[in-house]
């Protein structure tokens, strides 16, 4: 078991065992089944110890790898068992024709146990699972990938990564450097060791989170784990935020959270090939985007709790008068945050004003947005016999109960997604919004939905993730499809299913560390872009900061995947010049047009940012670089380390419009707290 102590399959397919064959272990007769995937990869499962090995290029990468599972107080591991059947069954899915490998395991006293491998052919990459099967089975831990030893085979600038479960209270991602001194790290859902200038890594993490929570567990030195465990039941207050232990799965059949398991020769991608996996594996809830990448406004960047109709106006004429380039798809999105029931008097007040607000927005060719955290009491200290809008039910009745206490956080209490009043509530703010003819929704503090309880309302729901799935469903199926959907603060994979866009960090604002906080997320969450349709960098804030403290800023979100901005514009200040120079410049709002977040040229900085970022868009390779610090610097980067292989290049620096000639090593001055984008013609 590692060191922190289903029913849903996206995939449901029945095996049975025609074509296999019983094995004894007491026979003491080693027998080996080999399973091919990817290019010159296998697994070997050994029939005679319950476990089994992974190989990359014919080396080994995961040692005599393992399942442990608990049932009720009982820790069960595959290699407890005496008799084991085996099976192979043809799959045809979204990953495409593969190979189903069911291994049966079965003693006397114990539940039977199957590991489940699914292999492609292309694909570098297996996925992995167990399973319970037997009378009144329960679980709040399944591991299907245990192992005492595994290597990466590349000894140097060795990493192992951190990945945070939400993006919640400014946490950063890590990664942490292992030498020669044992390093533990404990991640969500998805794990990745690699070493930093060969780039070579091991990725292994969740692709379901319809019920589980994920953890995976490494620990070792330089290139060498001595323990690494992926298991569904993964919980910790500062990281998953719950206060108490994971909810149990019961039934006649409980099986863990399918696992991605893959060694790559670039990190990178595989974080990738892990990114797209999860969309294959949990398509879209919500309906299918297909217009253009959004661009827009948010009223928290600046205005925050001041907002006013007036104000709001005239951020519209701005948009509409003073920036016509900003715009992708002939329309820009203006988005009332927190605080729009200013409008209202309150959430049971007039809607006239916000109507009047979406459709002004209209008549200037732009789309109206709007905000709301739906799983969250905000006043909970006014008391439990509060009534919510929407019914008769109280506040009391819907909080999310953890032992003798609720579940507080940020300062608000969470609502039990599963209870009447909840839905009641989302059906009358949602329906008003619906009215008033907003295109588009920031939905915020998601997280809330996700939180263990002791129990829900609706009793087949027995963990946050359950939850957060009847939650977040109930929800974009009110929506009706009417709305484009972003998701602020919220679990980073488990709302893939339910948003069209997602905030890559926490709150950012106007100064170059915010940028780099922001870019902390991009450096290490960027492949998050293929679980989505975009992330984003929150709004971006000019103010009253120097030139190149802007660039920053604004690069941080150019490369990000959209862009929204964030300052206030009805009032006057340098800020508005600002946003005119640098928001109708062409060639730099064509980069976010792309909808792709660009990738970091390397994994080595901790918790920091990297200063490098690069992405291919239509023929040319985009190289941000950003230097943080207060003096100038040099960057020096060879353009091999780029992946392009010609010696000479032409290029461009977007801001001052500036031609480069690059010859075999990229080099380029950069003042402190300043941004350039190079655009490098490839053909």
């Amino acid at each position: 078991m590692c060191k922190r102590v289903s029913l849903l399959s996206i995939f449901v397919l029945l095996v049975t065992f025609v074509d296999g064959f019983s094995y004894n272990k007491r026979s003491n007769t080693p027998r080996f089944i080999n399973i091919a995937y990817g290019t010159a990869s296998e697994i070997v499962y050994d029939l005679n110890s319950g476990t089994y090995e992974v190989f990359a290029n014919k080396r080994t990468i995961i040692s005599d790898a393992y399942a442990v599972v608990k049932n009720k107080e009982q820790l069960i591991s595959s290699k407890d068992y005496e008799l084991i059947k085996y099976a192979e069954t043809a799959v045809k899915d979204k990953f495409g024709v593969g190979k189903k490998y069911t291994i049966a395991l079965t003693k006397s006293g114990l539940p039977q146990m199957e590991q489940v491998f699914f292999v492609y052919p292309g694909h570098d990459y297996f996925f992995t699972e167990v399973a319970l099967k037997g009378s009144n089975i329960s679980s709040n831990y399944m591991a299907p990938l245990v192992s005492k030893k595994a290597s990466i085979y590349a000894k140097g600038d060795n990493r192992t990564l951190f990945v945070p479960f939400d993006n919640d209270t400014f946490i950063r991602y890590n990664a942490k450097s292992i030498g020669v001194t044992p390093v533990e790290n404990t991640s969500a859902e998805v794990g990745a060791v690699y070493e930093n200038h060969s780039r070579k890594g091991l990725i292994v993490g969740s692709v379901e989170h319809l019920i589980w929570k994920t953890g995976v567990l490494t620990r070792g030195t330089n290139d060498d784990l001595s323990d690494l465990c992926v298991w569904g039941g993964y919980t910790d207050q500062k990281v998953t935020r719950d206060n108490g232990a994971h909810g149990s799965i019961s039934g006649s059949v409980v099986k863990s959270p399918k696992i991605f398991v893959g060694y790559f020769s670039d990190w990178r991608t595989g974080l990738e090939a892990y990114g797209k996996a999860n969309r294959i594996a949990e398509p879209p809830f919500v309906f299918d985007w297909t217009k253009p990448v959004p661009f827009g406004w948010n009223s928290w960047g600046v205005i925050q709790e001041k907002l006013t109709y007036d104000k709001a106006i005239k951020n519209v004429d701005f948009f509409a008068n003073e920036l016509p380039k900003f715009r992708n798809g002939e329309t820009a999105y203006i988005d009332l945050d927190s605080f729009w029931d200013n409008f209202t008097g309150g959430m049971r007040g007039d809607f006239s004003k916000l109507k009047e607000f979406a459709d002004y927005c209209k008549a200037k060719g732009l789309q109206p947005g709007v905000y709301w955290a739906p799983f969250t009491d905000w006043g909970f200290k006014g008391g439990a016999e509060r009534e919510a809008e929407g019914s008769k039910y109280k506040f009391g009745e819907m909080w999310t109960k953890v032992g003798n206490a609720y579940h507080d956080f940020d300062g608000a209490r969470a609502l039990d997604p599963t209870h009447p009043g909840t839905k009641k509530r989302i059906d009358y703010i949602i329906d008003k919004l619906k009215t008033c003819g907003f295109k588009m929704i920031k939905i915020d503090f998601l997280g809330h939905a996700a939180a263990e309880s002791d129990s829900f309302y609706d009793k087949s729901v027995t963990t946050g993730m359950q939850a957060y799935r009847v939650g977040m469903e109930y929800l974009i199926n009110r929506m009706d499809g009417q709305m484009l959907v972003y998701a602020a603060i919220s679990p980073n994979l488990a709302t893939g299913r339910y948003a069209h866009i997602k905030r890559i960090a926490c709150d950012a604002w106007k100064t170059i560390k915010d940028t780099e906080y922001t870019l902390n997320s991009v450096n290490y969450g960027w492949w998050q872009t293929y679980v989505y349709n975009y992330v984003d960098a929150d709004h971006i804030v000019f103010a009253s900061e120097k030139e190149g403290a802007n660039r920053a800023r604004l690069t941080s979100g150019l490369i990000t995947g959209t862009l929204i901005l964030g300052d206030d514009f009805s009032a006057a200040g340098v800020w508005n010049e600002t946003a005119k120079k640098l928001l109708q410049n062409e060639e730099l709002l064509a980069i976010p047009k792309s909808g792709v977040a660009f990738m970091p040229l390397n994994g080595n900085t901790g918790d920091k940012a990297n200063e490098v970022f690069v992405r291919k868009i239509d023929g040319s390779l985009y190289m941000a670089v950003l230097n943080f610090d207060g003096k100038k610097k040099l960057f020096t980067v060879p353009l091999d380390r780029l992946g392009i292989k010609n010696s000479s290049y032409q290029a461009k620096e977007l801001f001052s419009g500036k031609d480069l000639k690059i010859n075999k090593v990229l080099k380029y001055e950069l003042n402190g707290a300043d941004a350039a984008i190079i655009k490098i013609a490839l053909r």
